[in-house]
């Protein structure tokens, strides 16, 4: 199940912070001598804008290969949420880690800002709270002060709060297991360093991640795993009955998935022999029994792309309803005076 977690109460106590630039390109590291403490109505306005992009991600834990406790951020939270006081001690030493590990040529120099959060909402319970947070864009901004009985309009460069590139959010609940942790890199990027190398952190497989990555799966197959010459609909129609498995079924079991929602021994081969390369790519096996997310079903489904596009400017959108019986009501064809394809559908009214 996902964790239960609220910002209703959260409140701000102490921040550190810290420049951190790239070693390859002999960029410093800077960081601060003393913990950035808030009046009240700036702690309140804080909370909101280190917290907000940690809202609807998915759970994550911090882990290392040979243990736990060698994970420099599980040793830096650790410390800080036993001592509140070695905020700016551990602060500095996660700005450390960033900086050695920022060492590929295309990750940027950023500003980083480590926040202490007191009251985030687990469940019932009240617990403490690390953000940390990673801008690698200033943004410029506008403003009109006044000077020598005057006004002047100033120019100045900052961190915009929602163009923040990447964050962390470590919550003091589920110690053993890692803590309870929320990430997210907008960047993106091929080195995958702030999640695997910097954070050290693997997902929690509970019925909402299981769901959800057999979901991308399903699509995945009805997008790449079919026979090229298979046309759009049948696609759609493929994934959509996948989909409609997982909003149907309470168990998960793969091999009533494959009888119920691909039923042809054809398709069912082509699935089989997709998985396994699917597996290979990500580096992880697929389960094949679990407990199905309602919620993550009803989402997959959702986010189904059940369209098509044409090269002709032309793009077709359809419904479920028409997936199923697109045999029925929708035609192919080849116009050989033009040599281009053509669709046909047939429909009773307009709406």
């Amino acid at each position: 199940m996902a964790l239960s977690l609220h910002f209703r109460s959260a409140k701000l106590v102490a921040m550190t912070l810290a420049k951190v630039g790239n070693p390859v390109r002999e960029e410093p590291l800077r960081t601060s001598k003393k913990l950035c403490r808030f009046r009240d109505e700036e702690a309140d306005l804080l909370t909101h804008c280190f917290l907000k992009s940690f809202r609807a991600l998915e759970l994550h834990q911090l882990h290392h290969h040979s243990a736990l406790e060698q994970n420099e951020l599980f040793a830096a939270a650790t410390a800080i949420f036993e001592d509140n006081d070695a905020l700016l001690e551990q602060g500095a030493a996660i700005a450390r880690h960033l900086h050695a590990k920022s060492h590929h040529p295309n990750i940027k120099s950023g500003d980083l800002c480590i926040a202490l959060i007191d009251d985030v909402g687990v469940g019932g319970a009240k617990v403490q709270a690390l953000s940390l947070v990673k801008s690698e864009s200033r943004v410029p901004f506008l403003q009109i002060s006044e000077r020598d009985g005057d006004l002047v309009l100033t120019t100045e460069q900052g961190i915009y709060p929602d163009k923040i590139d990447k964050g962390c959010f470590i919550l003091n609940h589920g110690r053993g297991d890692g803590y309870s942790v929320y990430l997210f890199d907008k960047g993106g990027g091929n080195t995958q360093f702030w999640v695997r190398d910097f954070v050290g952190a693997k997902p929690v497989a509970n019925d909402d991640y299981l769901t959800r990555r057999f979901s991308e799966l399903c699509v995945a197959f009805a997008q790449r795993g079919l026979p090229e010459t298979t046309p759009a609909e049948e696609r759609m129609e493929v994934a959509d009955r996948a989909m409609g498995y997982l909003k149907e079924a309470d168990e998960f079991d793969l091999d009533e998935f494959e009888e119920k929602a691909l039923a042809q021994p054809e398709r069912i081969a082509q699935f089989k022999a997709f998985k396994i390369d699917y597996e290979e790519e990500r580096g992880e096996p697929v389960q094949e029994k679990f407990p199905v997310s309602k919620k993550e079903a009803e989402k997959a489904g959702k986010r189904l792309k059940s369209r098509m596009k044409l090269d002709v400017g032309v793009e077709l959108k359809f419904s479920s309803g028409f997936i199923h019986q697109a045999a029925h009501f929708l035609e192919r064809g080849h116009d050989e005076e033009k040599g281009m394809e053509f669709l046909k559908i047939y429909f009773r009214k307009e709406e």
